[in-house]
């Protein structure tokens, strides 16, 4: 086991992270029993259609609500796909609004800390090829 796949499978580890690229993500999490989801936020250019990706990407239950605290209702429920983990990349955040991205950024947190506190990794991943968001690396890029 690599030192990424242990720092992807460690609770204590959980949080908002950013990397440039995923090559390494992907290797570090295949073999695992991660739940590992990819959410394209291209286009999505307020709330709702942030809300339609990661509902989608994530196939939330009918139930959700499409609002920012359903979104912390189902991050912290996840029961729809049982896994030891979570490990959410989203990409093309570029053209996101800056507020709407940080509201999505505080509770990604949020939902990180409530899986700390239950020692099960989840870990969202922004991947920011420019390195511009003020979140810490995942790992060293080379």
């Amino acid at each position: 086991m690599g030192k990424l796949t242990e720092r992807l499978t460690d609770p204590e580890r959980a949080g908002v992270y950013r990397v440039t690229r995923t090559l390494e993500l992907e290797d570090a999490i295949r073999g695992t029993r991660l739940h590992f989801a990819r959410i394209s936020l291209r286009g999505a250019a307020d709330r709702d259609a942030i809300l339609a990706a990661l509902a989608q990407a994530l196939a939330f239950p009918e139930w959700f609500g499409g609002n920012w605290d359903a979104l912390e209702d189902c991050l912290t429920d996840l029961s729809w796909a049982s896994a030891e983990g979570y490990v959410l990349v989203l990409t093309d955040t570029a053209a996101t609004p800056a507020d709407e991205l940080g509201i999505l950024l505080d509770i990604l947190g949020s939902a990180a800390e409530f899986w700390r506190a239950r020692a099960k990794p989840f870990f969202a991943v922004i991947v920011d090829p420019e390195g511009a968001l003020a979140l810490a690396p995942l790992f060293r890029e080379r």
